[in-house]
């Protein structure tokens, strides 16, 4: 079935991982579609179309997809104002923008994302997840307002985290038949139950979802709203956001999987399958959704490498929704809470907390930057505000590289032998290198270990020739590229090219590139 039974797979791991993650995944699609601004079985529903499709058409086995917080925060704004049918219509069109991507081939650009960026998105994600667990200890007062936990209460909860934590940690260590945080799960279950009957309050995931999580299968919607130019003005932005962020979570989360299991997803794959799951999720009244990288990470660490625990996870929380509610239900909040809080700790990268001494300062500094901007505002504005601040820093470092071997033939001739690479960033050094003043009459600037990148560096050269014309001296330019010699309409009249010894390569500027 479309690759879903891998070569040498552990069916047994497999199956159990995806149980495990489908109970994980019930109350963050809840929790999800309520910021979302929308009815539970809206968060559920996506969260089964998400993985099942992806299961079956993503590119990257072992990975979860499916109801995410990042995905919910763009759609807020949008079911506000226009009504949740709006949102319907929105998934749908970012569905097909995703679809356009991997049709495109622009999973590569990953490839983009520098590694002190991965790092702060890992980190940043991790306080994410840690602060979105942080509501399970409030509750509701007499005024509707939801306060701290306190007494009794804090304390049998904050003992049924810590037990979930500790057999989660510990069971590994003596057997790993089963995954660690399904045993957790029913364990705490178990013992909540006798807790309950005693007088003691366990909140659990019914307690979470007012009305209960049972509906049934999920049916064709068309979304009802306007078929006009107007409605696409509305959903356009909500929908190319929505796009570009289900996208660099899901690449990144993709990019992270294989690290940790030494294998390769195919990220154009990824983002078809990504973009058909929200398709499909529009027209079946979900939310829509990404990969989500905590859930992943329960998969993996249980043992699920293969899509066939992806595809059991979306099947199974189907199964909860349709027929198995009530049992769902009972799952105190506290073994849930337990198990994200494992995930928070597995994603954290400590290491880069050490790296102070043994990386470049600009390095941590961007890791820095790229985990604030991800818990203040959102993954795919730190991603973007990473790789800029590395853009700049490299070209600041590679700008400063320029550099000339100055040699005098005889008093009437001067050579410039440049080094480096010239572009926007070493034009203010480029121009430095130059005594105009007191160079003599004719001088020549070697480029055959240079390279000419933008039309900055076009105007730079132009400007250098037209000082020693003003200065009344004459300026070779040797080893220049025909392209860049072609741009330089200003001096025309005074530059020879040596056509013998150019090397063919041609500078990469706007129109080429």
């Amino acid at each position: 079935m479309l690759g879903i039974f891998g070569k040498n797979m552990n069916v047994k791991n497999e199956v159990l991982s995806g149980l495990t993650v489908a109970l994980a995944l019930v109350p963050e699609a809840i929790a999800f579609a309520f910021v979302a601004g929308v009815e539970p079985l809206v968060g559920l529903y996506a969260a089964f179309i998400m993985g099942f499709v992806t299961s079956l058409l993503g590119g990257r086995p072992g990975m979860i997809s499916g109801a995410t917080g990042a995905i919910a925060v763009v759609y807020v704004a949008l079911v506000r104002s226009h009504g949740v049918e709006y949102l319907f219509a929105a998934v749908i069109l970012m569905g097909l923008l995703q679809i356009a991507a991997g049709m495109f081939r622009l999973g590569k650009f990953v490839r983009l994302i520098p590694y002190p960026v991965m790092l702060g998105f890992v980190n940043g994600l991790a306080i994410v997840i840690f602060r979105s667990q942080l509501g399970q200890f409030k509750v509701q007062d007499s005024s509707g307002n939801f306060v701290w936990m306190g007494g009794t209460m804090l304390y049998v909860m904050l003992a049924l985290v810590a037990l979930t934590m500790a057999i989660i940690h510990f069971l590994p260590k003596f057997t790993k038949a089963v995954p660690s945080s399904l045993v957790a799960i029913i364990a705490i279950t178990l013992i909540s139950i006798p807790l309950t009957k005693a007088g003691f309050d366990v909140f659990n995931v019914r307690d979470f979802a007012k009305g209960g999580i049972s509906g049934g299968f999920p049916s064709f919607h068309l979304p009802k709203v306007p078929f006009s130019l107007k409605t696409l003005e509305v959903i356009l932005p909500y929908s190319i956001t929505a796009a570009l962020v289900g996208l660099i979570e899901s690449l990144l989360t993709l990019t992270l999987i294989d690290d940790i299991t030494d294998t390769r997803g195919r990220g154009n794959k990824e983002c078809i399958g990504q973009g058909v799951a929200n398709f499909i999720n529009g027209l079946f009244g979900g939310m829509g959704g990404c990969a989500m990288i905590g859930q992943s990470m329960i998969n993996v660490s249980s043992g699920g490498r293969q899509k066939l625990s992806s595809f059991v996870a979306a099947i199974s929380l189907l199964l909860f929704v349709v027929f198995g509610a009530r049992y769902i239900e009972i799952i105190p909040l506290a073994a849930l809470v337990g198990v994200m809080f494992m995930v928070v700790i597995g994603t954290f990268e400590w290491e880069s907390l050490k790296l102070g001494n043994k990386v470049p300062l600009k390095d941590v500094f961007v890791i820095i930057v790229v985990t604030a901007v991800t818990v203040v505002h959102d993954l795919a504005l730190a991603v973007v505000v990473g790789i800029i601040i590395s853009a700049l820093i490299f070209a600041w470092e590679k700008g400063k590289r320029i550099s000339a071997e100055v040699k005098l033939e005889d008093e009437n001739r001067k050579l410039y032998k440049l080094e480096g690479s010239l572009f926007f960033a070493s034009v203010a050094s480029f121009k430095d290198i130059f005594d105009v003043k007191n160079d003599p009459n004719n001088v020549i600037i070697d480029f055959k270990r240079s390279k000419v990148y933008d039309h900055s560096a076009i105007e730079a050269i132009n400007s250098i020739t037209e000082k020693y014309t003003q200065a009344g001296k004459k300026l070779q330019l040797k080893h220049l590229s025909k392209d860049c010699f072609e741009l330089l309409k200003n001096a025309e009249h005074i530059i020879e090219v040596n056509i013998m010894d150019d090397p063919k390569y041609y500078i990469a500027d706007d129109e080429l590139a």
